[in-house]
């Protein structure tokens, strides 16, 4: 459904379009992330408790008492609250669970949220988990046209389903987004470079001194003729990623 999906439309024209994840993957997300976090603070607790009991008998409990609760039983509490956004800001937008599940948190553009963003988004989870069982995030999920919680329309994210190709996809519309060359260029290059090992290498190499010479000012005639096939694809790459070969 046009509703449920996330259309991306790059510099080049070029479209891609990501399915959004809906309540149910989200909820299945969530129930597996919520049983390895608390899985993770329970264990930081018992071997607290553990140390806890050896200590007592050459310390004195009050001495003992306070260095648990600093030492285990806020650490158990940061794991637990700090969980979604640390993981989602190394994991790139995803969490054990969403990987699980098979979604990944990305931006309206399609680019992976900044730390800021990943912190509202978790900080909302708050009034999203009101009054019991996220029934507030859930209604808007399903109110909304691309399943958003609150959390997401504050942070301006969206869950989308992270196959393989839509990523793959996605990825490649980045990288040429963020190329300094001119959108045609850059896709031109990227071609050329994908269909490589399909060509002759007289036709390749014909056409990649063709496209360095337009696109590339800082190598000479004379040398960008000397190129063999390996120099010729290593400065296409460099190119398409620098801008500059």
């Amino acid at each position: 459904m046009a509703a449920e999906q996330l259309t991306i439309t790059g510099l080049t024209g070029v479209d891609v379009t990501l399915r959004v994840a809906g309540p149910g993957t989200r909820s299945y997300a969530f129930i597996i992330d919520w049983i390895f976090r608390l899985l993770l603070a329970l264990a930081w607790i018992v071997v607290g408790t553990l140390v806890r009991r050896i200590l007592l008998l050459r310390l004195e409990d009050r001495l003992v008492s306070g260095v648990f609760v600093i030492a285990f039983v806020l650490p158990a509490l940061l794991i637990y609250f700090l969980y979604h956004p640390v993981l989602e800001l190394v994991m790139r937008g995803r969490t054990p669970g969403k990987r699980i599940a098979g979604a990944r948190i990305v931006t309206r553009a399609g680019a992976t949220p900044s730390a800021g963003a990943f912190l509202v988004r978790n900080l909302f989870r708050l009034i999203d988990s009101l009054p019991f069982f996220y029934i507030v995030g859930l209604v808007c999920c399903l109110m909304t046209a691309q399943r958003v919680r609150i959390g997401d329309l504050a942070a301006g994210t969206v869950l989308v389903l992270d196959t393989s190709g839509s990523m793959k996809s996605l990825a490649r519309l980045t990288a040429l987004q963020e190329s300094p060359l001119r959108p045609d260029a850059a896709m031109l290059l990227e071609e050329l470079l994908e269909r490589w090992e399909a060509l002759e290498e007289d036709q390749r190499a014909a056409l990649a001194r063709a496209l360095l010479a337009k696109t590339d000012a800082g190598i000479p005639q004379a040398q960008l003729a000397r190129l063999d096939q390996d120099a010729l694809r290593s400065r296409l790459r460099s190119l398409l990623a620098t801008g500059r070969g």
